[in-house]
């Protein structure tokens, strides 16, 4: 086997190169024929082929026009089904692999001008797996801080190739990036102390505001902990000063006519700014500088007041502290609206970035459907200017001025607005589905009344299904079902047989042919009840015939946990029980509670575990299993799931 792939390889390798000059692949073609083989057995020789002429291309130190050659004759190839569809990508690792950075930097943008190629039925399912990974590979080489320019067009591509819900460019669970710490200073002995005047006000720029000021950069890196109160008092101080502060200290700009401002306005520069005491009065008059700051205030109080699905139940905002945050919100905005150039202008931008943000974290919390392009009907161009779509919110206010709703589709605005009322809606008569006890039981009070015997199993009065709608349908409609509420039930079927006499006896128009009759029915019923003991051959009560009687209240079941159940759970998520912990709510010091009474992984996770399902209102298994899911723990997620499925079949 080895020695025919060795062979066509070779063979191959003759004709992809003649192929290659001419750039047609009418030569591959007939060489598949010739050989008689299957497709399959034909594309790997082939693929090989092609890695081998880019070797020796890389071996000659080519031109990178040579070398996009190669691939686009490669993805020709692909379209002709003469060779598989990840070998373009392959190439392309390929070649980054072998090339310096300035050279990965051209090839690059061929890959840029190729997305739509690479988005193609044929390429996308096959190949985004190593378009990934080469992208990665790429940024790993390069520095962030030299290769921004770079490593963000590496970003972009990756934008532009993978759809808005493809799930490995999503932070699916909302963490953050705890790594991205910020290092200052905090030697008080550096101490370095501006007096700037201005407006007839000192402001002291002093090492304890220093240290206050870049403490901030920790609660915008991990905004969970000021939840806590300890962190928010101390932020609001922080936050306090330095509001002030920037409003003590007055910008203004001067215009100037050198080439440094012309080339500053078309080339944007992006800093990590540097945290050195000596600085910081400097850093506070750059505009660039202030407006860093205060947006960063600003995504730090939406995210605090926003609804976002993962957040845990205890992160709430009190009253006092959403004042707070809108107060200050408002003087973010002024701050921005006073810092110049166009001070209003960026405040307005910035304002309507973050409303668009709201849009994004709703789609988040919807779980990322895929998103799709409404279908818009053809209107001549006449038409469409000459009418304008009304907006979304002049709809809504019109409706409700009205005392009506909007509901997006003309149907559903119409079915809606039939009865604003919905509770009214609910209790109306045609909203009314249960038959009349009449009804119901016509044919149980034939076979009752009927002459002749009637068998078990065609016996309506002994089938579960019929006796469970029957207790449902008397709790509803019937006087008599409470009536013996404390006495121990005889068998089902005794008791619906009783009370399918009753309704017999009360159905209007009918007149008992004695009085022995009625008494006969009494004697029976009293009987019914007297009698607790059952006989060994009488028919029990099943659970499927009663579960619902006994507590109607319970239209979903609830799945708990079981000890054995806890073990296999326990040994899944072991290796990332502190992420599930903390996850569920748990505090940083009951985590290390758990990893100080038990040496072994299992062991905390169970101990965990046990803890919370005994102790949270909340615990069941269908929300363990959202939230293992929503923590990508696949494995774990997929055993609850077939605990969850054992358990209900």
């Amino acid at each position: 086997m080895g020695g025919k792939f060795e062979s066509l390889r070779i063979e191959y390798q003759d004709v992809l190169r003649k192929s290659f000059k001419s750039k047609t692949t009418d030569l591959i073609e007939t060489k598949a024929k010739q050989l008689s083989k299957s497709a399959i057995d034909l594309k790997a020789p082939l693929d090989q082929a092609f890695r081998d002429i880019l070797l020796e291309l890389l071996e000659n130190e080519v031109n990178v026009s040579v070398l996009r050659e190669l691939v686009d004759f490669s993805v020709l190839t692909c379209r002709k089904e003469l060779s598989n569809p990840t070998m373009p990508v392959m190439l392309l690792s390929d070649i980054f692999d072998a090339l310096t950075l300035d050279a990965c930097q051209e090839m690059f943008l061929y890959v840029e001008n190729n997305v739509e190629v690479w988005k193609e039925n044929l390429f996308f399912s096959c190949c985004k797996n190593n378009l990934l990974r080469l992208c990665n590979d790429l940024l790993r080489r390069l520095s962030r801080s030299t290769a921004t320019v770079f490593c963000g067009r590496i970003l972009l591509f990756l934008a532009k190739f993978f759809p808005f819900s493809e799930r490995s460019g999503l932070n699916i669970v909302s963490e953050f990036n705890l790594e991205n710490t910020t290092e200052y200073g905090t030697d008080s002995n550096q101490e370095k102390v501006a007096d700037v005047e201005g407006d007839e006000k000192k402001n002291v720029i002093d090492f304890t505001f220093y240290c206050k000021f870049w403490s901030l950069q920790d609660f915008f890196r991990n905004p969970n902990q000021l939840y806590t109160k300890v962190q928010w008092k101390l932020f609001c101080t922080y936050a306090t000063s330095v509001f002030n502060t920037f409003q003590g200290l007055k910008l203004e700009h001067v215009e100037s006519n050198g080439s440094y401002s012309d080339e500053s306005k078309n080339k944007m520069y992006f800093s990590k700014y540097l945290t050195s005491q000596k600085l910081l009065d400097l850093q506070l008059y750059d505009v660039n500088f202030r407006r860093a700051v205060l947006l960063q205030f600003l995504i730090l109080f939406q995210y605090l007041s926003s609804s976002v699905k993962f957040k845990s139940e205890s992160f709430e905002l009190k009253s006092d502290q959403k004042e707070w945050i809108q107060s200050s919100t408002e003087k973010v905005y002024s701050l921005l609206r006073e810092t110049p150039p166009d001070g209003k202008r960026f405040a307005e931008i910035a304002s309507n970035i973050l409303s668009r943000e709201e849009y994004w974290n709703a789609w988040k919390n919807d779980g990322c459907p895929e998103l799709k392009k409404s279908v818009v009907p053809t209107e001549s161009p006449d038409k469409r200017k000459t009418e304008e779509r009304p907006l979304l919110g002049d709809i809504i206010k019109e409706a409700s001025s009205e005392g009506k709703y909007y509901m997006g589709s003309t149907e559903l605005t119409k079915l809606w607005n039939l009865c604003p009322d919905n509770l009214e809606a609910c209790k109306g008569r045609e909203r009314d589905f249960l038959p009349t006890l009449e009804d119901y039981f016509a044919d149980a009070i034939a076979q009752i009344e009927s002459p002749t015997p009637v068998k078990d199993e065609d016996n309506l009065l002994k089938d579960g299904n019929y006796g469970w709608r029957a207790l449902r349908l008397l709790a509803k409609r019937s006087p008599h079902f409470f009536t013996y509420s404390t006495v121990i039930m005889n068998p089902l079927s005794s008791y619906l047989e009783m009370m399918v006499k009753k309704i017999a006896h009360d159905k209007p128009g009918r007149i008992t042919e004695n009085s022995q009759e009625s008494q006969q029915n009494d004697t029976e019923e009293e009987n019914l009840f007297k009698d607790t003991q059952v006989d060994e051959n009488t028919e029990d009560i099943k659970p499927s015939e009663t579960e619902e009687f006994m507590d109607d209240k319970n239209t979903r079941v609830e799945h708990k946990i079981n000890p054995n159940q806890l073990q296999l759970f326990s040994e899944k998520v072991a290796p990332n029980w502190k992420k599930l912990a903390s996850k569920l709510g748990f505090k940083t010091d009951e985590i290390q509670f758990f990893t100080m009474e038990n040496e072994k992984e299992i062991d905390q996770a169970r101990n965990m575990l046990q803890l919370w399902f005994d102790d949270d209102e909340d615990a069941t298994l269908d929300n363990f299993l959202y939230i293992l899911e929503g923590l990508e723990m696949e494995e774990a997620a997929e055993l609850v799931k077939n605990e969850i499925n054992s358990m209900d079949s």
